[in-house]
């Protein structure tokens, strides 16, 4: 007797999320209040509200979402929990989104900055480059089918990209590049007056939050697939 599948109908019954509600909700309050209650930057005009995304993005992409991927795949590599491995996949997939906004951003910002969509800057070059390892990550996940030997892979590819972190972190001081250096994380204080202060850390706590909404959302559909795949292989 075939046991019946009940992941579909699972799927049917489960309610919003309202962490992503909350979310969503914390991203246009922080759209508004850059927009309307944050002033101009006096040089750049208002193209620089690009930075409230675009840096939020790259914070979140970079110093969270690969280390988390790189820190679950260590973790996997060493205690074989399933579980690690759909953390890191999920956070490999979210982080991969964030970084699409960042090169999306970028260009719209440079150009009104430097007058070009885009340079081959140091910075700028070795994010592209990790976003093409996150999407290689990506598809050999979807190339291996046996869970156990794309878990191992992926986790050794994961690894292997979150070095690129510390690189691209440190290429603005490494290499004379077009991209400015920190006006926030620096020794000195915040090159940054308060008013602005307020909507960047605003954006980053909004993106943030975001960030762990669909990180918990992209787990839940890691689980359901694998309940799926084990339910298949039982009937078969």
């Amino acid at each position: 007797m075939t046991p019946p599948v009940v992941v579909f109908s699972d799927v049917e019954r489960t309610p919003r999320d309202p962490l992503l509600i909350v979310a969503i909700i914390a991203v246009a309050l922080v759209f508004i209040r850059a927009l309307a209650f944050t002033p101009i930057e006096a040089l750049q005009g208002p193209a620089q509200k690009i930075l409230y995304v675009h840096a939020s993005s790259a914070f979140i992409a970079l110093y969270i979402a690969f280390v988390l991927m790189a820190i679950t795949s260590i973790l996997y590599l060493w205690l074989k929990d399933e579980k690690l491995d759909r953390v890191a996949s999920s956070a490999a997939e979210v982080g991969l989104v964030f970084t699409t906004v960042v090169l999306l951003t970028g260009p719209l910002w440079g150009k009104t900055i430097w007058g070009a969509w885009w340079t081959w800057d140091a910075r700028l070059t070795s994010t592209l480059f990790l976003w093409f390892i996150i999407v290689g990550y990506g598809l050999l996940r979807g190339a291996v089918e046996d869970r156990g030997r794309r878990a191992r892979y992926s986790a050794v590819l994961g690894i292997l990209a979150a070095l690129l972190v510390p690189f691209i972190h440190l290429s603005v001081y490494m290499f004379r590049t077009l991209h400015p250096m920190p006006i926030l994380l620096k020794p000195s204080s915040p090159s940054m007056p308060p008013e602005m202060q307020i909507t960047f850390f605003s954006a980053f706590g909004a993106f943030l939050l975001l960030f762990a909404a669909l990180l918990r959302v992209r787990y839940r559909v890691a689980t359901l697939r694998d309940r799926l795949a084990d339910l298949e292989q039982e009937r078969a």
